[in-house]
């Protein structure tokens, strides 16, 4: 069986903040598909794997993006909404995204139905409550038909029933075949929603494995530690 077309490749990449080295030999193949969860002490390079993917901060090493890879959505643990109307807010994204004019107000409206906003399209985006701002994010993003969706913490700080409504749209969106790569602490949220499983430790990738091996085998020391919850802080 063909395996699916890579969309990003990042080749002995690293990322320094000052005299900080938040990434080292970072070697990475993403491919059509995929959900793969991040997870990994605080401070262990989870958020800045994600940056580098979307190509948002300097690095050493190659990161390479195909051709049916290039349009790709971030949604940040704290997303900013703009002063305007939560149908205001999408139809911007669609003009950012140069989606044409003709599709816009269909996309808008479909992205608000699957997000469970429709009622609150007029509403002020910035009223909203903290899980409807993070609904109203992703639907955003999806807008947009990214090929790659990176998503920093999405159900971070959320209730939940908050955290269910976002796992059920991002159930959705890996069912219409986009590629998502999410950071979590919520162990239990990558077992269900991921394929696979990038366990990042000290800035390097330290485990990735089929969701299923993940959790199913002894991995090794480290990753033991930090699945009995004994490893919450990166350590030296």
């Amino acid at each position: 069986m063909t395996a699916p077309p890579v969309l990003i490749e990042i080749a002995g990449a690293g990322v320094r903040f000052g005299a900080v080295a938040a990434l080292h030999g970072i070697d990475l193949r993403l491919r059509r598909g995929e959900f793969v969860a991040l997870v990994g002490a605080n401070g262990s390079g989870k958020t800045t794997l994600l940056q580098l993917l979307h190509g948002l901060v300097r690095h050493t090493g190659t990161r390479r993006v195909a051709p049916a890879g290039t349009t790709q959505a971030m949604v940040f643990q704290r997303p900013f909404v703009l002063r305007l109307s939560v149908w205001n807010n999408l139809r911007i994204a669609l003009w950012l995204g140069r989606v044409p004019a003709a599709e816009r107000a269909a996309r808008a409206a479909e992205a608000l139905r699957r997000a469970g906003l429709t009622e609150l399209r007029d509403r002020a985006a910035r009223t909203l409550s903290g899980g409807q701002q993070q609904r109203l994010a992703l639907a955003r993003a999806w807008a947009v038909r990214p090929a790659v969706l990176l998503l920093d913490e999405p159900t971070a700080n959320l209730d939940p029933s908050a955290k269910h409504a976002i796992e059920a749209m991002l159930e959705r969106f890996k069912a219409d075949g986009t590629t998502i790569v999410m950071s979590t602490h919520n162990l239990g949220q990558a077992k269900r929603l991921a394929t696979r499983v990038i366990h990042l430790d000290r800035g390097a990738i330290h485990v990735d494995l089929p969701t299923a091996r993940f959790f199913g085998e002894h991995v090794d020391a480290r990753t033991d530690l930090f699945l009995k919850g004994e490893m919450t802080w990166t350590l030296d």
